[in-house]
């Protein structure tokens, strides 16, 4: 085995010991990313449900402002009105003459169940009676 000269033979590369801690700490990394992955994941997916939700919200809540100020579903006599798209339930109520005389105000609320908990997200509006 020939040495160059200057160098002894500890020299010549990384010893066993320094690979194992190299890797080791590599892998630590790694978990960490991973674990953040996992975290951002679960936080997107969140933040979809919470979008959907109130997309459900504002389309039923434009759907209700097209109606004529009599029709059945702006009826504060049968609330709640109750509504199902895919996993969200979609309920609303309407008070006549709140907050003045002659308008009616819709509260609409979107709930679902997001991992055994239960979410939920509202819209209120208030409209006219157009004489």
């Amino acid at each position: 085995m020939l040495v160059e000269p200057g160098k002894s033979n500890k020299e010549k590369g990384f010893t066993l010991l320094e690979v194992l801690i190299a890797i080791s700490i590599f892998a630590i990394g790694i978990l960490g990313i991973a674990s953040m992955q996992i975290t951002a994941i679960g936080g997107n997916t969140s933040a979809r449900t919470h979008t959907e939700a109130a997309t459900w919200a504002a389309d039923r809540l434009e759907r209700l402002m097209a109606l004529p100020y009599n029709h059945p579903d702006l009826d504060a006599a049968n609330n709640p009105h109750p509504a199902t798209e895919g996993v969200y339930n979609i309920s609303w109520t309407v008070t006549d003459d709140t907050p003045i005389t002659n308008t009616k105000t819709i509260t609409i609320i979107v709930t679902w169940n997001a991992r055994g908990a239960n979410r939920s997200v509202s819209m209120q509006h208030v409209i006219p009676e157009i004489l």
